[in-house]
């Protein structure tokens, strides 16, 4: 076959991902006001072929009028030519190398979309796909944060921007910074690995309440295996884009779940044995067969191996359905105040109580009372009974040391989703304190206190004055003001991201504490 001469291809580093330059900024030094919508994503045919573009290739008219296929992932270029009967093949000018039909590239089937099961290397009459193939669902530049790990709860939010991108029923955060964000999307090589990927395929959308981020527009997104994150964008407008697309894509892929995969995901299933007996039968048979097996054949069953490994471990039920259908009972430890006020139809969580009197009743006068630690390996097991039994008896000889009892009460305000002190009133807390007028400090502090919610607010006024009982004992305790401030400020009061000066902020936290027990009979008047 004769190859036309005057071929000319660009350097494959011209070439850019399968999106348009217009969806991509020059710089994101802050929010964009416009995310990258999946306008022009789509791989359409070029202008000179009657042919639709393969999955994984973008097809573009050079100036010298030659059509260019150029492979998405590996920048290779194939051009487009005729024969003498108007027969359409591909020529690559690095190898020299022609081709009926272009190479098959192996990415993800879109969904709706059926494969081609025509065989690449035969010279056949190529068929355009049924519909167009499209690339990239959404794509811009969001707030995220995680908030569970497959059912378990996280202690903190840890707010970041990144490049967050909708593409095949998989949503992917990327690491990159907004201000390396720019140069890195034109070339998809130099973007850093995905932070976190989110498959939708028996996930659920919903608004974020307000006691899960006091931020505006929020959506949270869980996904099948129990993992929880937050996604937030200034603007309504482009955030409420992000919900309808990611709602669609979590309805279509519930639309192709088989009936089995339905009632797999929306079951509680401990396992089968007759699945995994179904499984051990066709390990067996594929092990008695295996040294009759090629190399590409051998990949192939180990391939199948793994995809029955993962549906097995996805079908395990999530911590949250076993919560909902009361195999696993509320946790203490690591719930919100409000809820577990409400739970337990109390001001007061019960816990904090009981830790209060318990305290008191062995001695307020105990060297070092909330600054020594006691052992964490019997704190734990006190969580693990506080969260797992409900009749609790503190006077139990195992808790005898009371610094464990004291322990356990700091590692469950430690551990509350949010602390004490609500995000929302940190700064103007440690924006009160910095004030120089004392009165108008303790004036300013007092208000604040006040406007709390009620669980935050009562259960403030039980610890603070159990807190200066034991300062009033200090003689014998060694706990000053300053000493339980120190041990508090940071368990009480923590701004929801970290800050660059932490250490001063630590100095304010500190200093908030030490106000309200200075201040504790005005603040806190009896009722």
């Amino acid at each position: 076959m004769e190859i036309q001469p005057g071929l000319s291809l660009g350097s494959p580093r011209d070439q850019r991902p399968p999106t348009p330059e217009t969806d991509y900024p020059e710089s994101l030094t802050s929010y964009p006001e416009e995310d990258y919508s999946p306008a022009g994503s789509f791989s359409e045919p070029g202008p000179a072929s009657p042919l639709a573009t393969p999955p994984g290739w973008s097809c573009h008219v050079d100036p010298d009028g030659q059509t260019l296929y150029t492979n998405q992932f590996t920048l290779e270029q194939w051009v487009k030519l005729e024969d003498e009967h108007g027969k359409p093949y591909f020529y690559n000018p690095d190898d020299y190398s022609v081709r009926w039909e272009l190479p098959q590239v192996p990415v993800p089937a879109p969904r709706n979309i059926r494969k081609s099961s025509q065989d690449s290397e035969t010279p056949a009459q190529a068929s355009p796909p049924e519909e167009k193939i499209k690339t990239l669902d959404k794509a811009g530049v969001l707030h995220r944060t995680k908030t569970a790990d497959k059912g378990k709860r996280l202690r903190k939010k840890h707010w970041s921007a990144s490049w967050t991108v909708l593409e095949g029923g998989v949503l992917t955060f990327f690491k990159d910074s907004k201000t390396s964000a720019a140069g890195g999307l034109r070339q998809p090589s130099k973007l850093s690995t995905p932070e976190y990927t989110v498959e939708l395929k028996g996930a659920s959308l919903a608004w974020a309440p307000k006691d899960k981020s006091s931020r505006k527009n929020v959506l949270e997104l869980r996904s099948r295996d129990g993992s929880e994150y937050l996604i937030q964008h200034d603007s309504e407008a482009i955030i409420s884009t992000w919900h309808k697309a990611i709602a669609q894509g979590i309805q279509e892929l519930s639309t192709d779940l088989p009936p089995e995969e339905e009632s797999e995901s929306g079951s509680v299933d401990f396992g089968s044995s007759e699945r995994l007996g179904s499984w051990r039968e066709d390990e067996a048979r594929s092990g008695a067969a295996a040294h009759a097996l090629s190399a590409g054949g051998q990949e192939s069953d180990l391939s199948k191996v793994r995809q029955k490994l993962r549906k097995f471990l996805l079908r395990r039920p999530t911590l949250q359905s076993l919560r909902e259908k009361g195999y696993i009972k509320d946790q203490v430890f690591g719930c919100a105040l409000a809820a577990l006020c409400e739970r337990e139809r109390s001001p007061v969580p019960r816990f904090v109580q009981q830790c209060i009197r318990a305290v008191e009743a062995r001695g307020l006068d105990i060297d070092g009372l909330y600054r020594i630690s006691g052992n964490l390996a019997t704190i734990q097991k006190l969580r693990y009974k506080v969260d797992h039994d409900e009749r609790l008896d503190l006077d139990d000889g195992r808790w005898e040391d009371v610094h464990v009892i004291t322990g356990a009460l700091k590692l469950f305000f430690r551990e509350l989703p949010e602390p004490l002190f609500p995000f929302s009133h940190f700064r103007q807390f440690i924006a009160a304190v910095k004030l120089q007028d004392q009165a108008q400090r303790s004036r300013c502090v007092r208000d604040l206190v006040r406007t709390l919610p009620s669980p935050n607010h009562d259960t403030m006024r039980l610890l603070f004055q159990h807190l200066c009982r034991v300062i009033e004992h200090g003689e014998q305790n060694r706990m000053s003001v300053q000493s339980v401030a120190i041990v508090f400020g940071p368990t009480l009061l923590r701004p929801e991201t970290e800050e660059t000066s932490m250490p001063m902020t630590m100095v304010f936290q500190n200093q908030v504490v030490e106000l309200i027990l200075q201040q504790c009979p005005d603040i806190f008047p009896p009722h």
